[in-house]
């Protein structure tokens, strides 16, 4: 089994990369799906949420209320370690589930947003960056997800810098120009991850 953790900046394209890898045959675990399933209606993890920030965080159907615990926590930092020290655990624990019941000669990709941010490189085998321009993932912030400049340009600049992340890439896609050529970058890559570990 090979792992391999996936990240790259908002805008840059890291959904487009996982699902061509997906269509190779990667086994993927997708970080941002999990810390939803492990907050879901009926879950340990939504009541220790709710123990710990209250009801209020809660829908009227009882469901986690995103926009209002996130209110919360992009406020005031601690309350964002308190969230993430809860959550985090779980979606390592899934990650490990799902990661064990891959076959034994699986390439395993971890779509993680948020890889370089939590420092996470060393949990992997390789490590690669979906890369483009601040040029080009702004655009496509702007055009493909009709964010404001000024609401795309804080959520760029929250994350992880460029460098911070070309720094710990094994493999970088650059993904600046068409689908086509990511396509043929993923197509060269393939059979590197496909290679016995």
């Amino acid at each position: 089994m090979r792992t391999v953790g996936l990240t790259g900046g908002i805008g840059a394209g890291k959904s487009e990369a996982v699902r061509l890898l997906a269509a190779r045959g990667a086994v993927i675990v997708d970080a941002d799906l999990i810390a939803r399933e492990v907050v879901a209606p009926g879950t340990p993890g939504l009541a220790a949420v709710v123990a710990e920030f209250g009801p209020e965080v809660l829908t009227a159907e009882g469901a986690l209320d995103r926009a209002r615990l996130g209110g919360v926590v992009f406020a005031d930092p601690s309350r964002l370690r308190a969230l993430n020290a809860i959550v985090h655990p779980l979606v390592a624990a899934r990650s490990a589930e799902l990661q064990a019941a891959a076959a034994p000669d699986a390439v395993v990709v971890h779509d993680v947003p948020l890889l370089a941010e939590n420092r996470l490189q060393d949990r992997y085998d390789l490590v690669i960056v979906v890369d483009a321009s601040a040029e080009t993932r702004l655009d496509r912030l702007l055009r493909r997800r009709g964010m404001t400049e000024a609401d795309a340009r804080a959520r760029m600049a929250a994350q992880a810098s460029r460098e911070e992340r070309l720094a710990i890439a094994d493999f970088v896609l650059d993904n600046d120009g068409s689908p086509a050529d990511l396509e043929r970058q993923v197509d060269e890559l393939w059979p590197r991850l496909a290679r016995p570990a």
